[in-house]
């Protein structure tokens, strides 16, 4: 076979696949032309069309624009930066000012730089280092921590206040009555934040933007889905009470998963837990039982090498564990 016949064959080849190709793809963009059009409710119709579908279909169209600008306006916000101050106080529960928590930052630092220079006479270097820990690192990562512990003490009872609301809607009482009464019966997280929604509702600011508000105290995919569905509820007049039971069954499967992913990866996390302490209460056994022998690590020029090394190389190992057990729902 000539190198021309093989050229004509790859060629023909290419061109099969290639209009194989733009078929499949043709058909795929007017199938989405399609549910694209019945979801606007401008799909093509045989002889009339009853006033409710057109309504059903109207209100698909608003409820999918509404969930396209949600989205984009959760990324845009995403890409802004990092939460700010204020919203991560808000998100703790904190009811401290920006004034207060630098003044306690400040406090943190001269802790951790009396601690490095005191304690264990470091050099100049690690004190800063400290220094900046104790101002930047160390009060964040408490906030952090204190707005984690927020979000799944609020997770753990929002599933029964939504169903409470549900049981309030269908005996007949407003959106916002309901949400007072959960502001009432509830504690804790969920109780403060429908209480600030309803104080907002009251001085004038619609209920679902006081619920959008809220979502920036407590950034969870289930007070936002809460907030998207009273907007679609207050904008197209669909049935809340059937969105909001749904939300609280999707809320209870996660908790579902979550409890069946931690059962499973708990033996992992044992490991990674003894592996991870082992080192130390070896090191620390050492240190009463000859420490001679194991003050070389922290005076020799080589020892101190070897003790970075195998503090870098287990925290990486820590950190390799935390991810492959790390699972997010």
């Amino acid at each position: 076979m000539s190198t021309i016949q093989i050229v004509l064959i790859a060629v023909i080849f290419i061109l099969v696949v290639g209009i194989g190709i733009a078929f499949t793809y043709n058909r795929e963009a007017e199938r989405k032309k399609r549910v694209l059009s019945a979801i606007q409710g401008r799909g093509a119709t045989i002889g009339n069309v009853p006033s409710e579908q057109d309504s059903q279909n109207k209100r698909r169209a608003e409820i999918a624009k509404k969930l396209k600008d949600d989205k984009a306006e959760d990324e845009k916000s995403r890409k802004k930066g990092k939460t700010s101050i204020p919203a991560m106080l808000g998100q703790a529960g904190l009811h401290i000012t920006v004034k207060q928590f630098w003044i306690y930052s400040a406090v943190s630092m001269a802790a951790f730089s009396v601690l490095a220079k005191v304690v264990f006479h470091a050099n100049i270097f690690v004190v800063l280092m400290a220094a900046i820990i104790g101002l930047l690192g160390f009060p964040r990562f408490v906030v952090k921590k204190l707005a984690a512990k927020r979000q799944k003490a609020f997770l753990t009872e929002f599933a029964d206040a939504l169903e409470a609301v549900v049981r309030l809607l269908k005996a007949g009482m407003p959106v916002s009555e309901a949400v007072s009464m959960i502001s009432k019966e509830f504690e804790g997280p969920v109780g403060e934040e429908m209480s600030i929604i309803y104080d907002k509702q009251k001085i004038g600011i619609p209920l679902h933007e006081a619920a959008l508000e809220a979502t920036k105290r407590m950034p969870l995919t289930e007070m936002q889905m809460f907030a998207t569905g009273l907007a679609i509820q207050a904008q197209t007049g669909s049935s809340l009470s059937e969105v909001l039971s749904n939300l609280a069954g999707v809320i209870r499967a996660r908790f579902r998963l979550k409890r069946k992913i931690k059962a499973l990866s708990s033996e992992a996390i044992a490991s990674a837990g003894i592996i991870g302490a082992l080192p130390n209460v070896v090191a620390g056994g050492m240190w009463f039982a000859n420490r001679e022998y194991i003050s070389i690590l922290f005076t020799d020029p080589f020892g101190k090498v070897l003790l970075a090394g195998a503090v870098i190389w287990m925290m990486a190992g820590i950190f390799v564990m935390k991810v492959m057990i790390n699972f997010k729902i």
